[in-house]
């Protein structure tokens, strides 16, 4: 198993200026880069190639789905421009060797309300649909799209491991699974173990954050049961690190962290890193 950390820890939106963080992460000792992909335009992929061959990192390619990126948006503009930015994405992952898309595709983070049962299921419809044209594209060029259910605060039509599967019923491609993280799970699942047990060999990509959106192992998330599911279903891809500090004003408002987590940012990956390299020793 491998361990990755996000941009998220240091920036945002990354762009090529940015590029040096791919030296910080294999100095501090990760096995993968995980780029968070807000604005593509601000991104030569040549570039974070190039450093990752010199580095000998893997990659994985982060979604970040705000306003007007919707795949479920009754709006047809707005979907096709999803579509067009998760091609972008799935195109770019391909270039970087990164096997794995992840993040909330199927509809925008922010879209929490109660709708009458056709609308939702109107909404379901058009994600589905995008996201099975998504799949074939993706499945073409060896990439795989994980999609992650988000806590009940921040997303509406996909909060558990469960509905994560009924969505992937409806979609029927093996290119789609899931990217569950804990911080989500630790709201929305009853179990995290038996959550990750029920997502067995669907489960694509995992992110690793405490309760708090804080450092892995300083709160109350159930580690010890994280790595039992991992080995359990004999998880092979990679655990990053996704967890925030009030430094970068963005994100902190984003995520409504108001007080600091770690120190700094640094020691956040690098306490997060020693953390996940001994509780998850044991899955593999």
């Amino acid at each position: 198993m491998k361990i990755g950390v996000n941009t998220f820890v240091w920036v945002s939106p990354f762009n090529t200026d940015a590029i040096d963080l791919v030296y910080k992460v294999k100095d501090f000792g990760f096995d993968v880069f995980e780029m968070a992909c807000e604005e593509p335009e601000g991104i030569d992929v040549g570039a974070v190639k190039a450093a990752l061959d010199e580095t000998g990192l893997g990659a994985i390619v982060c979604g970040v789905f705000g306003p007007g990126r919707d795949l479920s948006s009754d709006n047809a503009g707005v979907r096709e421009t999803t579509k067009t930015y998760v091609r972008w994405m799935i195109d770019t992952a391909q270039t970087l060797g990164a096997p794995v898309v992840c993040g909330p595709a199927y509809s925008s983070v922010g879209k929490a309300r109660l709708l009458p049962p056709a609308e939702r299921d109107a909404e379901r419809r058009r994600a589905a649909d995008g996201l099975r044209e998504l799949g074939d594209y993706a499945g073409e060029r060896g990439v795989k799209l994980a999609l992650e259910p988000l806590n009940r605060f921040e997303v509406d039509m996909m909060n558990t491991v469960a509905q994560g599967l009924a969505l992937l019923d409806e979609v029927n491609s093996p290119a789609i699974g899931l990217h569950l993280d804990t911080f989500h799970m630790h709201i929305e699942e009853k179990n995290t173990e038996q959550a990750i047990r029920r997502a067995g060999g669907k489960l694509y990509h995992f992110h690793a954050c405490e309760n708090d959106r804080g450092i892995p192992g300083t709160g109350q998330v159930d580690w010890e049961g994280v790595a039992r599911g991992l080995a359990a279903i004999h998880y092979d891809g990679v655990v990053a690190i996704e967890a925030f500090t009030p430094a970068l004003e963005a994100i902190a408002r984003a995520v409504c962290l108001w007080r600091p987590l770690a120190p700094d940012q640094d020691t956040l990956a690098r306490q997060g890193l020693a953390f996940l390299r001994s509780i998850l020793a044991t899955s593999g």
